[in-house]
């Protein structure tokens, strides 16, 4: 079944605060040794970061808000993946429908989501994390992939997640040119802030996102990328956290999530028809045009074939 509006998931995920996780969640998944090949051999996302991560989180967040569509979109995203395969730098052979590629990925949505909520959103105890678990574990399901990756308990995934950080992990290119922001482009939300003033701040908002990345990497997983952390790191985080929290109250509701996710806010409320058309990404964020009839790319409202599964 869907998740609706009772779910922790849905009261976190679409909140804008997760954008915080963007650094944290690319450089995490590309750590797999098998994403991070995929990322590096196909890949264009380095040169439109920002187009890139804002037009796939339509279809992201369509997976939890899009109500009785939600599967079809989950199908979707699934699709993108169909045809990316080659050998890593191992000499591995490596497809982006791996079942346990592809469950790493979603993974690293789950933790996103829980940090977020845990150092942003006011914090989430334990019982919380593994209700948030079990929603995430039905979110999956949705793709049509086999559950055989999927730790079935919160506990087990736990565990699944220390052996994916001390063990498998690895410092890659694609983690590395995840993390250099030193090129970061103006966003193309803010067309009309002048060039020269994005050259001046983009090296502080760089600083700062690296920064709250590092603070919130599993502690294997900075020392195997070479970054430290100290007890004052913490304390600055979590108090910048706590203040972010409190000023979010101050914004108005409507401009708290991202728009697919307010869509499906406004349609589980009743104040648009379960049947309206779903939210999709502003023309700025497409993909080149020489590059949109590519079926690994999301296109607003295109739809894209579901890729078959042979793992099931």
């Amino acid at each position: 079944m869907p998740l609706g509006p009772d779910s922790l998931t849905w009261r976190y995920s679409g909140d804008h605060r997760t954008y915080l996780m963007a650094l944290w969640a690319g450089s995490m998944q590309n750590m797999h040794p098998w994403l991070g090949a995929a990322v590096e051999q196909h890949s264009r996302f380095f040169t439109e970061r920002w187009q890139r991560l804002n037009r796939s989180l339509y279809p992201i967040d369509g997976m939890v808000y899009d109500g009785d569509r939600a599967v079809a979109t989950a199908r979707e995203v699934r699709g993108y993946h169909a045809g990316i395969s080659g050998y890593d730098r191992h000499g591995n052979r490596y497809h982006a429908l791996d079942p346990d590629t592809f469950f790493w990925a979603h993974s690293t949505f789950y933790m996103a989501a829980v940090l977020a909520a845990d150092v942003f959103m006011g914090g989430l105890d334990e019982a919380d994390r593994a209700r948030m678990y079990d929603e995430y574990v039905e979110l999956y399901r949705q793709y049509g992939m086999t559950m055989r990756p999927v730790p079935p308990t919160y506990a087990d995934f736990l565990v699944y997640w220390d052996r994916m950080c001390t063990e498998v992990l690895e410092d890659n290119k694609a983690t590395r040119d995840v993390l250099d922001l030193s090129d970061l482009a103006k966003p193309p939300a803010v067309p009309w802030l002048p060039d020269a003033v994005w050259r001046l701040v983009r090296r502080p908002i760089s600083r700062a996102l690296l920064w709250i990345t590092v603070g919130l990497y599993p502690p294997a997983v900075r020392e195997r990328l070479g970054f430290t952390w100290n007890e004052r790191d913490e304390r600055r985080l979590r108090r910048f956290g706590r203040a972010l929290n409190l000023v979010w109250h101050l914004v108005p509701w409507p401009l708290r999530y991202h728009p697919r996710a307010r869509a499906g806010w406004r349609r589980a409320r009743g104040e648009e028809p379960p049947d309206a058309p779903l939210v999709h990404t502003p023309d700025r964020n497409l993909p080149p045009e020489s590059e949109r009839d590519d079926p690994r790319h999301y296109h607003g409202a295109r739809r894209v074939a579901p890729a078959r599964c042979t793992d099931v």
